[in-house]
């Protein structure tokens, strides 16, 4: 038994796949913690970008009654 411990704690095996696993999360929490500017922006963006649109349109003038 104390063999096998000693040969789990020197080996190196799977250390490529950890750390594969720890830059994943740490691009995760990096994500998770700019996503609310993200939100933010992109807000702000449609709403401006919906404001510059509905400024464009024209209404017609009205005729009056329908006779020419």
């Amino acid at each position: 038994m104390k063999a096998l411990l000693i040969k789990l704690f020197r080996s190196d095996d799977g250390q490529d796949l950890i750390e594969y696993a720890l830059l994943t999360a740490g691009i995760g929490f990096a994500g998770l913690a700019a996503w609310p500017a993200i939100v933010n922006s992109l807000g702000i963006a449609y709403a401006q970008l919906d404001q510059q649109t509905q400024d464009l349109w024209e209404p017609p003038n009205p005729t009056g009654g329908g006779s020419p």
